[in-house]
Order: structure tokens, then sequence, then C-alpha cells
């Protein structure tokens, strides 16, 4: 009788540790599935920032945001590419599809997010009107730039480029007509144009925001022209091709096209970042 009690005993003491094994596990792979991590990459400035402001947010859906910055337009391709990151967020949609179709990226726009408008900026004169002849406009070596570029000097009349070209595409040869004989110098990586501005160089440097804003130039105040938010050139999420339908690159959308994200960069930025809702 005793043995039988204690082998009883036994018996109901594994069942009960089986079931709270079984519990935990039950537990644990609920909690693993509540948390989910993604990285992404992003230049500093305003990329970075309004992903921090998100942090938060995405937390409350149970997503953990890692945020790797990156200083230049080249690398955050890449690691997206072997896979090192989940998502990247410091490119517009032309300069996309031409890394796409130079480096054969399977990379697909998750959606757009907001728009930096490009600025043209001198230390030597107070209006674009006061260029002088054959004035030194410098930009980056970017190709994926020369259009927006070259379209904000049109727009103000110091250019003008063949008709019915895709001006997102347009490079120094498109221009048909250079009224003040400008000369175009696009021997510059993008992050190094504040420098070449502050330094004097050039009678003009065309200047992306991100890298403006970096450098404590305000676009609005600083510039003696910007592009307008009509731009075709948002900056968008860009994913490996299939992961945009996965849940935490979905709330990372949803998250930066929320109210309280566009409110912060309007009120950020005060308009030289403008949110975009595609």
């Amino acid at each position: 009788m005793k043995k039988f009690l204690g082998f009883a005993l036994i018996l109901v003491l594994s069942i009960a540790l089986a079931a709270c094994g079984s519990e935990k596990d039950k537990s644990g792979s609920d909690t693993e599935k509540e948390s989910k991590k993604i990285v992404v990459g992003a230049s500093n400035v305003p990329h970075a920032e309004i992903l921090e402001e998100a942090k938060p947010l995405l937390k409350e859906k149970g997503i953990e945001l890692e945020i790797e910055t990156f200083q230049d337009y080249v690398l955050p391709n890449k690691a997206l590419n072997d896979k090192e990151l989940d998502a990247n967020y410091f490119q517009h949609i032309p300069y996309l599809e031409g890394q796409i179709k130079e480096n054969g990226y399977d990379f697909v726009n998750a959606s757009g997010i907001h728009i930096e408008p490009i600025a043209l900026y001198s230390q030597k004169y107070k209006n674009i009107d006061k260029l002088p002849e054959g004035a030194t406009v410098i930009m980056s070596s970017s190709v994926a730039d020369h259009g927006r570029a070259l379209s904000l000097l049109e727009k103000n009349g110091l250019i003008t480029l063949k008709e019915g070209i895709d001006k997102t595409t347009a490079t120094t040869k498109d221009i048909v007509e250079n009224k003040k004989n400008l000369k175009f110098d696009a021997d510059y990586e993008a992050a190094l144009l504040p420098k070449i501005y502050e330094s004097g160089e050039g009678d003009a440097v065309l200047i992306n925001s991100n890298y403006a804003i970096d450098a404590g130039l305000n676009p609005l105040e600083d510039s003696i022209a910007i592009e307008d938010s009509e731009s075709p050139y948002v900056n968008v999420i860009a994913v490996n091709k299939g992961d945009e339908n996965k849940e935490a690159i979905k709330a990372l959308v949803e998250v930066l096209h929320s109210k309280e994200i566009q409110d912060f960069i309007l009120k950020e930025y005060k308009g030289a970042v403008v949110p975009a809702d595609k």
C-alpha cells in the first residue's frame, strides 16, 4: 500500500511538473511571438531623429526598434542587401530606383515618409538673381540628385532643360539654354557639401536638406532658393522584396504616418522637412 501511494504521488508530481513545463514553454513562445525587433538603417538627420520619436509608439505595438546610423548613401543599401538590416530610411525614390538598376538589388519601396527639399546656398550672394555671369554652382557627385538640382535652377529661370525629358534623370547634358553660362562642379560627395559651402568655395552650392540641417543650416532661412513641396523626391522606407508584408514593417510605416510623427516633423523642422502621405 505504501509503495502504491508513493508511486501515485510520484506520478502526480510528474504530471504537474510536465504541465508547468508545458505552460512555461507556451508562455515563452507567446512572449517571443509578441516581442519583435527590427533594425533600420538611417541617416543621422532627420531620419534617425524621426525614428527615435517613433520608438515608443512601436514599443506599444510590441516592436523593439534598433536604429543604425550611416554617414553616406552607399552602405545602407549594401547592409540591407546583406540582410544586416530589416529596412533602411535615408533615400528618395529616384535614388532607390537608380541603385536597384545599377546594383541589381531586389528592393521595394514600402512607403514614402517625407520630403527634404534640396536648396541652393551662397556665401557671396543673398539672392539667386544676383549670381553673376559664369558663376560656379557646386553639387553632389550623386547623379540621382542632378535632376532635382537642375530642375530647381530651371524653376528659378537660370537654365532650360530639353523639352519632354524625365527631369528626375536630367544631367547637365540636357541643358539647352544657360542664360548666365553657369559652370557646374559635381566632384564632391553629398555629405561634404556643407563644408564646401562654409569654406566659401564656388559661387553657390546645392545641398540636400538632411546634410544642411545636420550642419546647422536652416534650408528655409539660409538658402537663396529651395525646392517646393511638390517635389517627387519622397524619402522612403526600403526593404527587401517580400518584407513589405511583414507585420513589423507595416507597423513601422503606420507609426511613421501617424499624426504624432507628422506633427513632430512639422514642429521640429519648420518646413525644411515635409511629411508625405504615400
